[in-house]
């Protein structure tokens, strides 16, 4: 008898991606969900989605999912976990959405030590919306609203938004890795994990920062996009624990 090396989570649906060839999502998808399913809290997990791509996440996890106003996934996670504090209660958010129109609610709800968990997918730039400027997009970077590359004089600089984090003290694990090698994949499951362990702990606020591509909007082709991801993003998006290592 065949031994598998392979087996399809129980916690993805059986559902055709309509993510772009190369993007990084669906990835994230199944470490999040195959780590709740280890974990035996598939039935027990409840995710948070707003706008932009992570809206399409309930088409593919198999747990309880709610749709959130753009950039308020970390209002309503707090209130579904105060109801529910026996669940696991996570975001899934994009870097337009969190670093952006979302930034207040992110920043209030590490600062208050709300016992969630947030999964930040940073591919530098708006994804759904049509390729614009977000607050991570890199200094020279282009897009649809920096068509000459984003200057400092006109947009500032990129957020850096796990070292932000890092500073508040109902903060307790923050993490950033990148999906963009076996190798960093297996690292970030285990950031995942430790996430989710954080919070069944009730420690505080945990945070794990996905460092991702979006080829199509980057104008590269999936290959290409892996490369910009090392070459340019890693250096200034740095990986590794903020904060809560020792835990």
């Amino acid at each position: 008898m065949l031994t598998p090396v392979y087996e399809y989570t129980k916690g993805m649906l059986r559902v055709d991606t309509n993510f772009c060839p190369g993007c990084t999502h669906g990835i994230s998808h199944r470490l999040i969900t195959e780590t709740l399913e280890e974990m035996g809290r598939l039935g027990s997990a409840i995710g948070c989605g707003p706008i932009g791509c992570a809206v399409m996440a309930h088409r593919f996890m198999n747990v309880d999912m709610c749709e959130c106003a753009h950039g308020r996934a970390p209002a309503v996670a707090s209130g579904v976990k105060r109801v529910h504090p026996d669940n696991l209660v996570f975001t899934y958010q994009g870097d337009g959405d969190l670093a952006s129109i979302g930034a207040a609610e992110i920043l209030h709800a590490a600062a208050r030590g709300e016992h969630f968990t947030t999964f930040f997918v940073n591919n530098a730039i708006y994804g759904m919306t049509g390729g614009q400027m977000a607050p991570t997009t890199l200094v020279g970077q282009k897009s649809t609203t920096s068509q000459l590359g984003r200057s400092t004089e006109q947009a500032g600089f990129p957020i850096r938004v796990s070292e932000l984090l890092s500073t508040l003290d109902g903060a307790v694990y923050v993490e950033r890795v990148a999906l963009n090698s076996p190798g960093n994949v297996n690292k970030a499951k285990k950031a995942v994990r430790k996430a989710f362990e954080v919070q069944e702990k009730k420690l505080g606020f945990s945070f794990v920062e996905f460092v991702s591509t979006c080829p199509t909007n980057w104008g590269l082709s999936p290959v290409v996009a892996m490369d910009f991801l090392k070459e340019k993003m890693l250096p200034y998006y740095p990986l590794g624990v903020f904060k809560g290592g020792d835990l």
